[in-house]
């Protein structure tokens, strides 16, 4: 993931809504400063902050990612997510990505726009994640599904990674 070329993305989403930097900032829950690095490049953006950011730009968090053929990785506080590919149909945009979740430390993510879903399988560990005030847990060979539209997290259940494939369905408004 190139942070010039992120950043160029979210400043012209951001213009082309006509959003002041300080109304998105405020929006997204996230710093201006924040936000002014991240459009000029000078900040590697979390995970968190960029579906912070995606999720008040109404748009998919691959609207600001390098092609996905690149295979862009990011990184939150708890969750490494790679992407593997980008689907379409006519009802919505789907993002499938192979995700780690490292143990000891809970990733708080924040609200993706509303109607969007995640769908998780666990490949190994046991995961607890969804919304914040109602997670859900699955051990290997299980299967999580929330709305989330809401604060969310991800969390291992004891000290082994997880290793897991996560889709995002965003519907088409």
């Amino acid at each position: 993931m190139d942070p010039a070329v992120v950043g160029r993305r979210v400043r012209a989403l951001r213009e082309e809504r006509g959003i002041s930097l300080s109304t998105l900032a405020r929006l997204a829950g996230v710093g201006k400063a924040t936000l002014s690095g991240l459009e000029h490049g000078t900040r590697n953006p979390t995970l968190e902050t960029l579906w912070a950011v995606t999720a008040q730009l109404g748009v998919p968090l691959t609207a600001v990612l390098t092609e996905p053929a690149a295979g862009p990785t990011v990184h939150g506080t708890a969750v490494t997510a790679t992407l593997l590919e980008v689907f379409t149909d006519t009802d919505a945009t789907y993002e499938l990505y192979r995700m780690r979740v490292a143990p000891g430390v809970t990733q708080l993510s924040p609200a993706h726009a509303p109607g969007v879903t995640e769908h998780v399988t666990v490949f190994a560990g046991v995961l607890c994640a969804g919304p914040a005030d109602a997670p859900l847990t699955a051990p290997a060979g299980g299967h999580l599904r929330w709305v989330s539209d809401v604060p969310h997290s991800y969390a291992t259940v004891g000290d082994e990674e997880v290793a897991a494939s996560l889709l995002l369905r965003y519907p088409r408004r």
